[in-house]
């Protein structure tokens, strides 16, 4: 019952909830930057790429632990290059 009445007052929470996946990825995230690999690399790594989809590893760099943990200026510059590679993927090629 508890459920259900919670489910009536927001029923539209599930929308904002974060998965127990993109918080392990960006612990694993900001234990590798810790470490000294750069961003990128570490967005390659198949653990990441096995468990997020491109959509999700975006909204990993939106996280504030991420941001905090790896500075501004990396996730932006990270953030546009994974948003170009996904342009440049849903363009047809000329040939």
């Amino acid at each position: 019952m508890q459920r259900l009445s919670s489910l009536l007052r927001s029923p539209f929470s599930f929308l904002f909830t974060r998965s127990s996946m993109e918080d392990r990825v960006a612990a694993y995230v900001i234990r590798e930057h810790g470490r000294g690999r750069g961003l990128n690399e570490i967005l390659e790594d198949r653990y990441v790429q096995n468990r997020l989809t491109p959509q999700q590893r975006l909204r990993l760099l939106d996280r504030p632990e991420v941001i905090q943990a790896l500075g501004d200026e990396t996730v932006e510059d990270t953030r546009r290059e994974l948003e170009e590679a996904r342009d440049d993927a849903s363009i047809p090629k000329l040939t």
